[in-house]
């Protein structure tokens, strides 16, 4: 390995040791990094170096940079960190605001001056702040003025946190006003490939927050994977859409991706199902990245649009329907490009190209990467069994100073925490969260089937399936449904809707118990919370049986 740039050396002390970390591998001719990455120069400055300056980079809803324009903030905030805030390699730098211009020159400030950046959801709460500044003992933070108050309840518990700074402010003081007195150069700091640049706190889930954290080598070696052999995407194309950058489906999709390929980028601040749409058209977005949930949504908007510009959609965050796939096909014409990645893994390594889907299925290995399904033991599986999906590749589960990677590498394998099959002809089949799965009967259910099949009868906007505790069965499906407009929540739905699942998957699998809600509990990224449900249902029980 050579040398750390790190002078602040906390990332290196808190990885886990390394009979716990996963086996990298680095197959393919692309992945064959050089010792010394800083991947800002690979992402950004080489643009320049090679003449495409000029080149249209990031455009928001009130400024558009070229690779030029956006290379000279980022060069001046590395300046800022350095020289303003006292910045040495190696320190955590909380990054806080929604997707903007403003907030990816942020990220590549921190990343040319050696600084780790951590991103956090512009909707997260002071205590959830004070657990990631806690965790990853950051000591700088760059935040939207306008989310500052939440950050400012959290700093009494963040005593490591003495370096703030606001952006997106006319402020004297601010980030914007400092920056511009200071210079448009920058020498990025020499960092090893394998020093730490980036930390990603895990989201939608319970308990302590789990920072997942990622080398220059591997932003790299994401870039040189899904987005080279699935995605496809060229220089031309103008990517769109609505994860946050604090989310590494967004950070790839929206920052990473199309600036390895010198592609153009819109960061849009609000970018829901109700105002993408007409963002594609307004800004003649090619790529899209968004949930299920959103594509779910937007389709029946989309023929009050011009979209023509539109020529691929990327969806990830939660399982893909096969009905919203189809739904989707019929709206636009254009077959969506399934994958499935992790925060842990950085971004998706199972996935499949646009021109060889299957409705049902999540595709093949990125290429770089291998993956098995095996049981409890590790032992493999043959086709056609459900068990772990557990990957290898050039990235991989690295959790900060946390227990539960042990839980997740075994045997130098990452184990996601999902179910799958892979049948004969080598496709990868989701089933469920491993903690998704319910056993009613003696028989396996996944309850992202049932949904599948909900969502496919015409009342239904959105559904999620639990299973309930019962004495006599084990476990009862039980599914939470929002109806479409001009539908009617009643028993006679609920029978219909019943009847409609034996119907389209085998009878067992039907939900013996359906309530229907005005909305279901989501993240920030659109990923269904069904813990959320359960914790509710197991609640309701309790109190019943008192």
């Amino acid at each position: 390995m050579s040398p750390s740039a790190h002078i602040d050396t906390f990332c290196a002390r808190n990885l886990p040791p390394p009979d716990q970390q996963p086996e990298f591998r680095f197959d393919l001719p692309e992945l064959q990094f050089p010792a010394r990455i800083n991947c800002a120069h690979d992402l950004l400055d080489r643009w320049i170096e090679q003449g495409e300056g000029d080149r249209p980079c990031l455009t928001g809803s009130e400024l558009r940079w070229t690779y030029a324009e956006l290379q000279a903030q980022a060069n001046r905030i590395a300046n800022v960190l350095v020289n303003d805030m006292g910045l040495v390699p190696g320190n955590r730098v909380l990054l806080r605001g929604a997707n903007s211009p403003m907030l990816a020159a942020c990220w590549f400030g921190v990343v040319k001056a050696g600084g780790v950046a951590v991103g956090s959801m512009p909707l997260l709460r002071a205590r959830e702040l004070a657990q990631i500044v806690e965790k990853a003992q950051i000591s700088h933070a760059l935040c939207d003025e306008r989310l500052a108050a939440e950050l400012q309840l959290a700093a009494p518990q963040c005593p490591t946190l003495t370096r703030v700074l606001h952006f997106h402010t006319d402020a004297p003081d601010g980030l914007e006003a400092r920056a511009l007195g200071a210079s448009p150069r920058f020498d990025n700091v020499d960092t090893a490939a394998t020093d730490i640049c980036l930390m990603a706190f895990t989201s939608g889930t319970t308990g302590t927050p789990k920072g997942a954290v990622h080398s220059h080598r591997d932003i790299m070696a994401a870039c040189w994977c899904w987005p080279k052999h699935h995605l496809r995407a060229s220089r031309d194309d103008v990517f769109i859409g609505s994860p946050p950058l604090a989310f590494t489906f967004g950070l790839g999709g929206l920052l990473l991706f199309p600036l390895s390929i010198g592609a153009a980028s819109v960061l849009l601040e609000k970018a829901s199902p109700d105002v993408l749409p007409a963002a594609i058209a307004a800004y003649r977005g090619s790529v899209c990245f968004t949930s299920p949930t959103a594509y779910r949504v937007m389709a029946p908007q989309m023929k009050n649009h011009d979209l023509s510009s539109l020529r691929k959609c990327v969806s990830a965050g939660e399982m893909l329907p096969a009905a919203t796939r189809q739904l989707w096909k019929e709206a636009t014409g254009i077959e969506m490009i399934d994958g499935i990645g992790s925060t842990e893994l950085l971004h998706i390594f199972i996935s499949h190209t646009d021109d060889a889907a299957r409705p049902g299925a999540t595709g093949k290995p990125v290429p770089g990467y291998t993956a098995a399904i095996v049981d409890d033991d590790m032992n493999p599986l043959p086709p056609g069994r459900v068990g772990r999906l557990a990957i290898k590749g050039p990235t991989g589960c690295r959790y900060l100073a946390d227990d539960r990677q042990r839980q997740y590498v075994r045997n130098g394998w990452n184990l996601t925490g999902d179910a799958y099959l892979m049948d004969e002809d080598g496709w990868f089949v989701y089933q469920a969260r491993t903690d998704d799965m319910i056993v009613s009967g003696g028989y396996n259910i996944a309850g992202p089937e049932v949904e599948s099949a909900l969502l496919l009868h015409p009342a239904v906007a959105e559904c999620g399936v639990i299973g309930l505790p019962d004495e006599e069965r084990g476990q009862v499906v039980k599914a939470y449904v929002v109806l479409r407009p001009g539908h009617e929540a009643n028993d006679t739905m609920a029978k219909t809707l019943q009847d409609f699942v034996k119907q389209t998957i085998a009878p067992y699998k039907y939900p013996r118990q359906i309530e229907f809600r005005d909305a279901l509990p989501r993240t920030e990224t659109g990923k269904l919370q069904r813990f959320r449900l359960r914790a509710e249902a197991t609640a309701r029980q309790s109190e019943a049986s008192r």
